[in-house]
């Protein structure tokens, strides 16, 4: 937000002040100065000058010499200018005396940091005593001074005084601020807002525009009829009608503000509009009342698909949370935004028809997303406008219209609100705020700063009345950084915090982390990291069938390439990726692993993307599937995890070995997978090796992890040990026989272990032979063979059931 000084003064009389002090009061009271332009700090003792006449130059065939009368005095300057011809007389210019300073040159190049000093001297060996200026040496140009010729002394108006300021006759003797405006006071986005910070801030009296009735005796309602089908999108709707429309262009002091707000002045009408956005913070539209079908205004929402030609001359493509002004057969405006080139304005329009509304700033935001198109009054909408300002600046469109004669206004106004808003209250809670603060201000003077702010005070309900363009103003936290900003930030007394110290700590799933990063380091393996960014081509590399869920990607809107256009669903390539470079580097046993994230697309069930960690490891070289299954079950230990994960070797994963992968289960719940990598997928990453993959969902992990540990003594009682050797068919997983040990040996089972396993000729051919330790224990007395019995006979009893025979 930009706003120029003597804008500002007009509305706060009295306000004296430097440009940094302006700054630095204005800062300090909360609305921030980025920076400051002041246009005139190059300029110096440059006059309005009369030219009294133009003489060849007697040694030059490009140069003149002029008499230039500057008011007190008459001054003789030598000029190449084109547009000062020999025999021309009584043109009005700008003259920079001798000892004066311009900005810079006629080329518009980068300005001097101090400007360029003017002194008298000769040309060709004639005197000089100054210069005439082009706009581009008054530090502005052609973009906001139309009227100045491409090449050549810029030529004042008859209006202008010989001898008085050329600088305040062009409005350069103005410095413009600007400001970082937070979203919600978006009140502060109008000059009026911030006149009305000033005037708080410098204990000013605020004297905003004052609007007057406008229009003749005719009735707008009988012209024009709005209905508002979007009344969720669209909270006001009003609209006034302009009649006999007169193009012109805008008077300088028009022209001069809208400059200094970035805005190039182009006539009459469209000028009032920019205007009074920057004046009032409410953008407004015009239309060609005459293209307007039926004389009808309907506020609707776009249909899919719905093609429609905004005023830049673009086709877009809208869908059905686009809000659209339409008339009674098309569309001719998407609310908030652009108008469309069915209605524009025109040199040869009649009949203008005024729009100022109030829409959802939500659905502007989205819609200039989706449609790639944002605007000076999208900007503005999309923070959120208060409805009660779209009548007074449309009533202050018209008075200006009225004003310059750029029309005739007609009488009444079209107001559609079908839920006003009104004023929030709030308890008057003065120790409170004090608390907050650590300050004692008099509620006398709390409630001098809320009436500088337009904050009511009732008295009997011991309540505060907030405006209804103080959106942010909704509680006592609120009403305490009021007073605060006008009691002076820098004068609240310093003092020691108050309550209770906290421990600093990492969250819980950071904890589950921390203990991957330390079980994988512990076992050997080194920490990568890969690029979250992938190309679509990785899921037919990992040979990931068509209709896999993981080929449902979040897709980047500006992606670096197609390499680097979606965001990962697996972690593998990456971490193949990095094994691939470090096989063909030659490094015989790389062991990696990485935290790395993951991004699962939205779904009916997920609004929005699942954002997850995936603990992966991947090794080739003196590893194997076991050593790698041991990585995971230490893991699991180190989390609290105590019970013995199980895998289901019909994972059927598409990138692993089919023989040779699983799916690893805790509590009957999926939590991962390990295997061998697919030959073809290992040579379509120049992979030689075995190589070999564990992927653990830290999430999944995390909500059955804990760190709780309890103590448990010395054993005071023995261990009886048993051991068993048995015979069952190979593709029978050894799991099955834990599950059995753990399910029958009751609360003496102390712990089992697999120490060996043998296929030979003295087995029978596609069976093997499994030897299990178990131990027994009991907390309360030493075990005799009558209490490890019946848990043994359970055990082979059941093993019996399931196919597996007893080594005698």
């Amino acid at each position: 937000m930009n706003t120029s000084l003597n804008w500002i003064k007009a509305m706060v009389p009295g306000l004296e002040c430097t440009d940094q002090e302006f700054r630095d009061a204005m800062t300090l009271s909360g609305t921030k100065v980025e920076c400051f332009n002041a246009f005139d700090k190059n300029l110096d003792k440059i006059v309005v000058g009369q030219i009294l006449s133009v003489e060849r130059h007697p040694d030059a065939d490009k140069l003149v010499i002029c008499q230039v009368n500057v008011g007190s005095e008459n001054v003789q300057i030598v000029t190449g200018a084109p547009n000062i011809e020999v025999g021309s007389s009584g043109q009005k210019v700008p003259v920079v005396l001798d000892g004066g300073k311009v900005a810079g040159g006629h080329d518009g190049g980068a300005l001097p940091e101090d400007g360029i000093k003017i002194k008298k001297g000769k040309l060709r060996g004639v005197e000089s005593c100054g210069m005439m200026c082009s706009i581009e040496e008054l530090g502005s140009s052609r973009e906001f001074f139309s009227d100045a010729p491409e090449e050549g002394i810029y030529i004042f108006g008859d209006d202008a005084v010989v001898g008085s300021s050329a600088v305040e006759y062009l409005g350069l003797n103005d410095t413009v601020f600007e400001y970082e405006i937070t979203n919600n006071r978006v009140d502060c986005y109008s000059v009026i807002g911030i006149a009305r910070e000033a005037a708080a801030t410098f204990r000013k009296p605020f004297n905003p525009p004052v609007v007057t009735k406008t229009g003749n005796d005719e009735d707008v309602n009988t012209m024009v009829s709005v209905d508002i089908e979007a009344k969720e999108l669209c909270s006001r709707y009003v609209a006034r009608v302009v009649k006999n429309i007169r193009l012109a262009p805008s008077p300088k002091w028009m022209q001069q503000r809208l400059m200094t707000a970035g805005i190039r002045p182009i006539n009459n009408i469209v000028d009032i509009t920019n205007y009074v956005m920057e004046e009032y913070g409410q953008p407004m539209h015009a239309y060609d009342y005459d293209t307007i079908a039926g004389h009808k205004i309907v506020v609707r929402t776009a249909t899919d698909g719905e093609k429609f030609v905004t005023l830049d001359g673009q086709e877009r493509t809208l869908d059905a949370q686009t809000l659209l002004i339409c008339d009674g057969e098309k569309p001719v405006g998407i609310a908030g935004i652009m108008g469309g080139e069915n209605s524009m304005i025109t040199d040869d329009v009649q009949t203008m028809l005024f729009e100022a509304a109030t829409f959802d700033g939500t659905n502007i935001r989205k819609t200039t997303k989706k449609i790639g198109l944002r605007t000076d009054a999208s900007g503005k909408f999309e923070k959120g406008l208060d409805p009660e300002n779209a009548m007074e600046a449309i009533n202050r469109a018209c008075q200006l219209i009225e004003e310059l004669d750029a029309g005739d206004v007609v009488g009444g106004v079209v107001d559609v609100y079908p839920d006003p808003v009104t004023k929030k209250r709030l308890p008057f809670e003065p120790a409170k705020y004090n608390a907050l603060l650590g300050t004692n201000v008099s509620d006398e003077d709390m409630l001098s700063y809320f009436e500088r702010l337009e904050v009511e005070y009732d008295k009997d309900a011991n309540e505060l009345i907030i405006p209804t363009f103080r959106q942010d103003l909704n509680r006592d936290a609120d009403m305490a950084e009021e007073v605060a900003r006008f009691f002076g930030y820098d004068n609240i007394p310093t003092t020691l915090p108050k309550g209770e110290t906290t421990m600093g700590k990492i969250s819980f799933e950071q904890s589950i982390e921390d203990a991957a990063s330390e079980v994988a380091q512990f076992t050997g393996f080194s920490q990568a990291m890969t690029y979250s960014f992938e190309s679509p081509k990785v899921f037919d590399k990992l040979k990931l069938p068509a209709d896999s869920v993981y080929r449902k990607t979040v897709v980047i809107s500006n992606p670096l390439g197609e390499d680097f256009s979606v965001m990962r669903t697996l972690p593998i390539h990456g971490m193949l990726t990095s094994l691939s470079t470090n096989y063909n580097r030659r490094n015989k046993n790389v062991k990696l692993y990485e935290l790395a994230k993951i991004y699962l697309a939205a779904d009916d069930v997920n609004e929005l993307p699942d954002e997850r960690v995936e603990f992966t490891l991947g090794a080739f070289g003196s590893v194997d599937f076991y050593s790698m299954k041991g990585v995971i079950e230490e893991f699991l230990e180190k989390i609290g995890m105590k019970k013995k994960p199980t895998y289901d070797a019909k994972a059927g994963i598409p990138f692993l070995h089919p023989g040779r992968q699983a799916d690893v289960y805790y509590a009957d719940k999926k939590i991962g997978y390990i295997g061998e990598l697919h030959p073809d997928v290992a040579d379509t990453y120049s992979i030689g090796e075995r190589t070999y993959i564990v992927v653990i969902d830290i999430p999944t992990v995390t909500e059955m992890a804990s760190f709780d540990k309890k103590f448990t003594g010395i054993a005071k009682f023995p261990a009886v040990t048993r051991d068993i050797s048995m015979v069952m068919p190979k593709e029978l997983p050894v799991g099955e026989v834990e599950k059995i040990i753990e399910k029958r040996g009751g609360k003496i089972l102390e712990s089992y272990n697999l120490f060996d396993i043998y296929e030979g000729s003295q087995i029978k051919e596609g069976f093997k032979s499994v030897a299990y330790s178990i131990a027994f224990r009991a907390k309360d007395r030493t075990l005799e063979d009558k209490d490890i019995t019946p848990v043994m006979e359970k055990i082979f009893k059941d093993l019996e059931a399931d196919g597996i025979e007893l080594r005698k």
